[in-house]
């Protein structure tokens, strides 16, 4: 079983070095969308590989999960603002962006230290996301947004997509966070984050599609 549990884990990690060997070939012919977009597809691919190497290193690798955290939600929300200019004010995006770093450092330094499962700043950022996931689905299927020619649209629709299907998947996951690692079995711990796993390699081919679909097109 634990053998099973390791593969799927270390497979995931193939969509997500696919996507970052993408985005950096593609990134100086991005649109602004697409390149802020990349710069969490950088910040992941880094946090997984040190977080997946670190258990032959490191004794606990929440801290990489808390600095994932505070650093990537930011980056969505850099990525979100240049999607949705015009359709949400930047400076309510960057005040999202602000509130929540300042709330994420408060909860690893006082609630949930840097050593344990951050869930409330994961279910918090989830609740961001899918709000912001929504806000860009209506975007996108205003058909005055689509007259005016978005740059990029296929790919941001396929990376809105599976940020969407990732974080509303997680949600319980991360809202269960604490019962399921301190009231059940290691096993089961593990059997949880393998389907976390799963929706997180869908989320990778998702994004990857985005990036794939960009590069075939003339940059803009």
């Amino acid at each position: 079983m634990n053998r099973f549990l390791f593969t799927i884990i270390y497979i995931s990690l193939l969509p997500i070095l696919a996507t970052v060997i993408l985005a950096a070939k593609n990134y100086r012919k991005s649109g602004k969308s697409l390149r802020a977009f990349s710069w969490f597809i950088f910040l992941s691919g880094f946090i997984q590989f040190i977080s997946s190497a670190s258990p032959w290193i490191f004794a606990n690798n929440m801290p990489f999960l808390h600095l994932y955290v505070a650093a990537g939600l930011p980056c969505l929300v850099w990525f979100y603002k240049t999607v949705l200019d015009g359709f949400i004010s930047s400076r309510i995006m960057w005040g999202i962006a602000v509130a929540f770093l300042v709330f994420t450092v408060i909860n690893s330094l006082f609630f949930q230290d840097i050593f344990h499962f951050n869930s409330y700043a994961l279910f918090v950022e989830a609740i961001i996301i899918i709000v912001l996931a929504l806000f860009t689905f209506m975007f996108l299927l205003n058909n005055t947004m689509r007259e005016t020619g978005i740059p990029d649209i296929k790919s941001i629709t396929w990376i809105n997509a599976g940020l969407f299907v990732y974080y509303l998947t997680s949600l319980m996951l991360y809202y269960f966070g604490d019962t399921i690692f301190n009231r059940y079995s290691v096993e089961s711990g593990r059997l949880t984050w393998v389907f976390h796993d799963i929706f997180s390699m869908v989320m990778y081919c998702c994004f990857f599609t985005g990036l794939w679909k960009r590069s075939k097109t003339p940059s803009i």
